[in-house]
């Protein structure tokens, strides 16, 4: 089954359907898209992916702080106090049966590096936090591979590991992930014309560590680049997934598909 592993259906331009998430969310399926995972990236909409969540059966929720949304100001705390602060929010929201997993968070130091420390600090929160719910991780990183993948060997819970998602590192940055256990998410950048490293990757990684997403309403695949990107488009990343591997679209689907449930412990009806 296909499934959009990572979109901001809160993000969604849905001037084509007339204002409707309900209208996006039929033309994926349409499209042959059976199940969706919104994304949280702050305190200020982890209640609107839960509530689309649970308006919706195919679609799943997860909460987290992004990290280039966090900031530690938000928790208004003293230093010291700052990461208890991140913790207390991510266990109560974390444990809404509509959320499969932390995240999205991680390590972004493409804009600046000035707050390593604090990005640092809650995605250590984000990793303990889960290891306690027993829910996977949504890692974000770029520019920060080596951090990332050391935070998550000396934080992150073997057992239930997690996914890099649009993941765009090297084959190095994704081999250490690999060995922690941890899945890759491709986005629609392995349709870019300058993506042929990238597309070397996808094409090595072990079929059960794969997974498929838009990271909607960005990165629209070709041949829609340009656009704003949406669920739907999600079958343009496994079909070039597919060809890439050498293997039916159908079979990619498939594969991507018994990942995600294995993952995050979910099914989705056919």
């Amino acid at each position: 089954m296909l499934i959009d592993s990572h979109c901001h259906l809160d993000r969604l331009d849905l001037s084509p359907y007339a204002g409707s998430l309900t209208g996006a969310l039929e033309a994926a399926r349409q499209g042959g898209v059976g199940g969706f995972l919104c994304i949280g990236i702050g305190r200020h909409n982890a209640t609107q992916v839960i509530e689309i969540s649970e308006k919706f059966n195919d679609v799943y929720a997860t909460v987290g702080l992004h990290p280039l949304e966090f900031s530690a100001s938000e928790f208004n705390e003293r230093e010291t106090l700052r990461k208890a602060g991140i913790q207390a929010w991510l266990r109560d929201t974390g444990r809404h049966p509509r959320v499969l997993a932390l995240g999205e968070t991680g390590l972004d130091y493409y804009y600046s590096q000035e707050d390593k420390e604090a990005q640092q600090e809650s995605f250590i929160a984000h990793l303990e936090v889960a290891k306690q719910l027993g829910k996977p991780v949504i890692v974000h990183t770029r520019d920060a591979g080596d951090d990332t993948i050391r935070l998550i060997g000396e934080h992150g819970c073997p057992h239930r590991t997690g996914v890099f998602h649009c993941f765009t590192e090297t084959w190095e940055v994704a081999k250490a992930a690999l060995d922690l256990g941890y899945y890759l998410s491709f986005s629609g950048i392995i349709t870019f014309k300058n993506a042929a490293n990238l597309r070397e990757i996808a094409a090595k990684v072990p079929e059960n560590r794969l997974l498929v997403e838009t990271d909607s309403p960005y990165l629209a695949p070709v041949p829609y680049r340009g656009k704003k990107n949406e669920p739907r488009y999600v079958k343009e990343v496994a079909r070039s997934l597919a060809e890439l591997r050498g293997i039916s679209l159908d079979r990619l689907c498939d594969v991507t598909g018994e990942n995600f449930s294995r993952l995050f412990g979910v099914s989705f009806g056919h």
